[in-house]
């Protein structure tokens, strides 16, 4: 475990279905959740970060390229085409090599971005506070909504059969496994009580993905200093 754990801090318990772990045996996720932590709307280090990541995407790690082909290969497994739903590293990377940079969206979204980038790793950030119950990661049943926006309004989709998805008591927080998030449960400025996942398959060493978490939330900790964390990993 990194960090720091308060047994005071609310129940809260990320998990993986057996369908999905038959699907991806090697799947692996390190989990963070932070309470009384604080965002800002940009900071110049979070800003420093991100650009740095996209200026380095050539020099990723030596398993940058096969990890994200197996993120390709996972989603053709579920049924989706990767070239037009990449996982979430995927469509990161292609964007910033498109555009040579990439937008601020707020400090901590652009850190994990920056860490997802470096990695090349799939990395959701989630506001705590709008979660009903714990988030889990399934199989979908074909049931499932899930709030989104179409043209700039509030839609409601119903999901794939057979489609990998996080949700929670309320639906899906995030389609594709880790293709687009939900608006309900996305960082704002207002966030204080967070969760993280940084998502790996092999070959890339889980030891990896908990370095991209320390590093994380050593700089959660600059800028909330009196943050309680708890780092474990799924499943």
């Amino acid at each position: 475990m990194i960090g720091q754990r308060n047994d005071m801090m609310p129940e809260f318990t990320p998990s993986v279905s057996s369908a999905v772990a038959a699907l991806r045996p090697d799947f692996r996720a390190v989990s963070v959740r932070v309470v009384g932590g604080r965002n800002l709307a940009d900071d110049p280090e979070a800003t420093a970060m991100l650009s740095a990541a996209v200026a380095g995407i050539a020099d990723g790690p030596d398993w940058g390229e096969a990890h994200l082909a197996a993120w390709a290969e996972a989603y053709r497994a579920f049924g989706a085409r990767p070239n037009r739903t990449p996982c979430s590293a995927e469509a990161l990377r292609k964007r910033a090599l498109k555009q040579g940079a990439l937008p601020a969206i707020n400090a901590v979204v652009d850190v994990y971005n920056a860490l997802s980038l470096r990695y090349a790793i799939p990395v959701g950030g989630e506001d705590l506070r709008a979660y009903s119950g714990s988030p889990r990661l399934i199989v979908a049943d074909g049931s499932e909504s899930f709030e989104t926006t179409a043209n700039g309004e509030p839609a409601v989709e119903t999901v794939d059969a057979g489609e990998v998805v996080w949700r929670d008591d309320l639906g899906v927080t995030c389609r594709r496994w880790n293709w687009r998030q939900g608006p309900r449960t996305r960082l704002t400025e207002a966030s204080t009580d967070m969760w993280f996942v940084f998502e790996r398959l092999d070959p890339m060493p889980l030891s990896a993905a908990e370095e991209a978490a320390g590093e994380l939330v050593d700089y959660l900790r600059r800028l909330a200093p009196g943050l309680d964390s708890d780092v474990t990993v799924l499943p």
